[in-house]
């Protein structure tokens, strides 16, 4: 049977894909930003049968990337926990100490490119494995730590392994997800940063200053959860999608040049997408950072909150930002990626004055919702990103896209308190304030703003199939009838059609798709 674009493609993909926009002049690109904005408004399933799509590995899939994704968020915060105690172990003061903070996320990109790179030529197996390795050696290694230079150090390394597993844990958990389920599951990932957050809250208030050890029980618990999850990950095979690619190349013949050839026609055709996507993660970056981290320090410092108070506004806010994400993720599928971080933009906007000024502990409220915004928009990132990444180097541009972005953002806190100084209250007893409220409600409506401009004129592909036969960066490097012989080849094999099963998890084998 032959493979033709124009037949049996699924209605509900034809009518929202978003066209080769590379190949469209600028003032046709920017006629399209308004009309391509309207909610396709896709049937709206019970989420629980959306769930019910995922067969049992694609679950699997999911649920090592979101524990990969969690446990990169406990090991990041585990320095912003015991920032106090690790001070006085130096004898350096707390603002040193946030150097081992800021040398993360500098270093985040430097993995996101290594690891990114060899996830996409190698598979998504053995990088993933050894960055849960580097987990534990540096993790165990920063428990150990006697002075604070090797404690930048191993921070400075830890940086390099966290900043190659997003990428990685995005593509494991959403290539093979099918197509209609992609959106809550998406919400779902992205939310692993709020529990690896809650997680080691948790814990650091069960293990830092618990013992005669101080704060490094916590750091060598942090090493020991990886062993699992690398035993998890073992036991999983690689994802069809890179399965596909991987049989692609290989008989091509050369599976490094093919890889090469794959990544010219991407830096050549994508070049500005990719610019844009570091754009845009930037804003979202600045909207979770500038939303969070001087958070705690405002209502504490400017309205007196407690610490036993500071830490459940906290819980509250992460119940709030896993909620939303879960819930705004699930609704980018029925009207649309752009439309969903749009909108639940302009909600957060309006809910920045309560957010910031409320001065009693009805803040909770607040929070919860502010953060219901701020995540939700969040949960439609990792979907998004894999939509519009060039297929042969998802997990590369997924990744470094938010690394770059986490870079240039990782200023957010320091802007807010510095500019924050400048405008004092009336001091609490021997305690001096400040108007932090002021000055986060100025930022993140600024960022906000910048979010919904970001999202307006961006591009969108909602639906996008994730298979070979629909990759025209793959059909360009390797030759159409290369990926034919493949697609063919692995049907009769059994292994069936990726395409057909990601955009119609609940019907096996409804026809076979087509190569571009």
């Amino acid at each position: 049977m032959s493979y033709t674009e124009d037949k049996l493609r699924d209605s509900r993909d034809e009518s929202y894909e978003t066209p080769d926009t590379h190949k469209m002049s600028v003032g046709r690109y920017i006629a399209t930003r308004i009309p391509t904005l309207k909610p396709p408004m896709h049937k709206a399933p019970n989420p629980f049968k959306l769930l019910a799509l995922l067969n049992f590995q694609q679950w699997m899939f999911f649920l090592v990337g979101f524990l990969g994704w969690s446990w990169d968020a406990f090991d990041f915060f585990t320095v912003s926990l015991t920032v106090e105690q690790l001070a006085k172990q130096f004898g350096k003061s707390n603002s040193q100490i946030t150097w081992g903070i800021t040398l993360v996320l500098m270093f985040r990109s430097v993995g996101s490119t290594i690891f990114g790179i060899a996830a996409d030529r190698y598979g998504r197996k053995w990088p993933f494995i050894i960055n849960n390795i580097l987990f534990i050696v540096l993790e165990l290694g920063t428990g150990f730590c006697q002075t604070y230079k090797q404690f930048l150090a191993c921070r400075a390394l830890f940086g390099i392994a966290m900043g190659g597993l997003y990428g990685n844990a995005a593509a494991t958990a959403l290539e093979d997800c099918p197509e209609a389920a992609r959106g809550i599951i998406s919400g779902m990932l992205q939310q692993g940063y709020a529990f690896g957050y809650l997680l080691a809250a948790a814990f650091a208030r069960g293990l830092v200053n618990t013992t005669s050890h101080g704060w490094r029980p916590l750091y060598w618990f942090g090493a020991c959860p990886p062993v699992l999850i690398i035993i998890f990950r073992l036991c999983l095979p690689e994802t069809s999608s890179y399965k596909e690619r991987a049989a692609v190349r290989q008989a091509k013949g050369s599976v490094t040049g093919t890889f090469l050839s794959e990544g010219r026609v991407a830096v050549r055709k994508h070049w500005l997408l990719l610019i844009y996507l570091v754009l845009l993660m930037a804003g979202f970056n600045f909207m979770s950072h500038g939303s969070q981290d001087l958070y705690p320090t405002m209502i504490e410092n400017q309205y007196g909150f407690s610490a036993n108070a500071v830490t459940v506004t906290q819980v509250v806010a992460n119940l709030g930002a896993m909620t939303g994400g879960t819930v705004v993720g699930y609704c980018s599928q029925i009207f649309g990626r752009r439309f969903s971080i749009i909108v639940i933009s302009i909600l957060g906007g309006a809910l920045i004055y309560p957010y910031t000024f409320v001065s009693s502990k009805k803040i909770m409220a607040a929070a919860f919702f502010e953060q219901f915004c701020v995540q939700g928009a969040w949960g439609v990132i990792p979907i998004h990103l894999m939509e519009l990444s060039p297929g042969s180097f998802r997990t590369f541009v997924v990744g470094t896209s938010y690394q770059l972005g986490n870079l240039v953002s990782s200023a957010s806190s320091t802007i807010e308190s510095t500019i924050g100084e400048r405008f004092p209250l009336p001091p609490l007893g021997k305690t001096k304030r400040y108007d932090y409220g002021k000055v986060i409600c100025i930022f993140m409506g600024c960022v906000f703003a910048y979010v919904i401009i970001l999202a307006l004129i961006g591009p969108e592909n909602l639906g996008r199939r994730f298979g070979v036969a629909h990759d025209s960066d793959m059909a360009d490097a390797a030759g159409r009838d290369t990926i034919a012989a493949i697609v063919h080849q692995r049907e009769a094999m059994g292994h069936g059609n990726l395409d057909e099963a990601s955009s119609d998890g609940d019907e096996k084998a409804r026809v076979k798709q087509n190569v571009v």
